[in-house]
């Protein structure tokens, strides 16, 4: 049973292709060296890579992808692996890319490196690794060749789910399916048969694909793209497991399934405002400003933050559909909080302040190495340098994500002010009208 990782190499390309053509690691029984260089020679495969982005003036950006092809102990013979290594590589880039595979027996379970150029040396074109190429390209001519030498492969447990939302179940966050979920759970609570159903589903702004042409049912949420078929989202969710919900409804029975919790928090006069897998270094009695507020704001709209006694009104469902994003808007919270941002100009300043520190991080570290080629011992002063410009390029990217996510959470908790807004003239008209008093018109006789 084959298992695959794909790794990123954006620098040390060159130590990268050493570490994996280590003779120690690769020598099997019998003085056989696994290791094999695929469209170009294997001991001088970086310096025709490099050869490669020089022709085609690509030198920057990711240098070339480190495939990790592993099997279960005892599975397979270090030469029947080490040709099979050979043969995913081919089949994967091997028209285009310059590649090397070593196979790695120094552990129980045996594993094919194969590193290969982000450049092909047939077009200049750079390889496009994202969530299809993995799937239909690097898993897929994976197991089909475990399939046609005998070995196991491995099969997907949850059929007909998707990645993202088996991982916002895992994490316990919700996602649009679990959001639609819970709208049409909502809407067979307030129906009494399957006709009314759809039709609260559709003043909540659902559109709603059905009919005799029709052959799944199907909706789309407010300001969604796409339909979801009911059948896609569990049993308790087809038309038939709707009906007979809606049998219990009328027969006062209002069971619903259970749904993953969306983690909110309470905020307690005089204590620190923790959340899940992280702490918001902020006290209630504390006056935020500008951008810091508005993360606040959008924060607890998400539901991450909450008030006690505070009646929390609906929220709309795209805002909603925001909490997949969770995490990534608390850390961008602490960027903001930490350096004490509060306009747009400061965000901007704090951008070149990084970069700066960032260029001044690398300057240090190559004096470093400098150092170590002369012998000094450096090792130590190196990793601590590593360590901090990986912190400050974390830093940057969270910057780049404030800087294009700030428009939509704007746009987000403007069309939540304007919901509570309208909400509010709603329960203003339905006070006056129960305050009024009902008389009967005066008629002369």
């Amino acid at each position: 049973m084959a298992y695959d990782k794909i790794y990123t190499i954006r620098a040390r390309l060159y130590d990268r292709i050493c570490y994996i053509l280590d003779p120690a690691k690769t020598t099997a029984e019998g003085g056989l060296v696994l290791q094999y260089g695929l469209n170009c020679d294997l001991l001088d495969a970086y310096r025709e890579m490099m050869h490669t982005k020089a022709r085609w003036d690509k030198q920057s950006g990711v240098q070339g992808y480190h495939l990790i092809h592993s099997y279960a102990p005892g599975e397979i013979e270090p030469e029947q692996a080490h040709a099979l290594g050979v043969e995913l590589a081919d089949r994967l880039v091997g028209d285009r890319f310059e590649a090397v595979v070593a196979t790695h027996i120094d552990h129980a379970h045996i594993h094919c490196h194969i590193i290969f150029n982000s450049v092909s040396f047939m077009d200049g074109r750079k390889y496009r690794s994202n969530f299809k190429a993995y799937y239909g390209d690097i898993r897929g001519t994976s197991n089909a060749i475990s399939r046609e030498n005998g070995l196991s492969v491995i099969e997907p447990r949850n059929h007909g789910k998707h990645y993202v939302e088996w991982d916002a179940e895992r994490q316990g966050k919700p996602n649009i399916r679990a959001l639609i979920r819970q709208d049409m759970d909502a809407a067979i609570e307030d129906s009494f048969t399957y006709q009314s159903f759809f039709a609260v589903l559709e003043k909540r702004g659902y559109t709603v694909k059905r009919g005799p042409n029709v052959t799944h049912t199907a909706v789309r949420p407010p300001g969604g793209s796409r339909f979801i078929r009911l059948d896609s989202l569990g049993d308790s969710y087809t038309e038939a497991g709707i009906m007979e919900r809606l049998k219990g409804v009328r027969a006062g029975q209002k069971k619903q399934p259970e749904l993953p919790n969306i983690p909110v928090v309470t905020l307690v006069p005089g204590r620190r405002c923790t959340i899940k897998r992280g702490m918001i270094d902020h006290r209630p009695g504390q006056k935020l400003h500008g951008l810091r507020a508005l993360y606040v704001r959008y924060l607890y709209i998400l539901g991450v933050i909450g008030v006690r006694g505070q009646r929390r009104r609906p929220v709309p469902f795209n805002v909603r559909a925001e909490v997949r994003r969770l995490d990534r808007y608390k850390e961008q919270f602490r960027l903001l909080h930490n350096y004490h941002v509060e306009t747009t100009d400061q965000l901007s300043m704090l951008r070149d302040a990084l970069q700066t520190d960032m260029e001044a991080e690398i300057e240090a570290r190559r004096d470093l190495y400098r150092r170590k080629r002369r012998g000094e011992d450096v090792d130590g002063e190196i990793a601590l340098a590593n360590k901090s410009i990986w912190a400050v390029r974390k830093e940057i990217r969270v910057y780049d994500r404030i800087a294009a996510e700030l428009p939509g959470i704007r746009e987000q908790v403007e069309e939540y002010t304007q919901s509570q807004k309208k909400n509010q003239n709603i329960d203003h008209a339905k006070a006056r009208e129960r305050r009024e008093p009902f008389t009967l018109p005066r008629t002369d006789r």
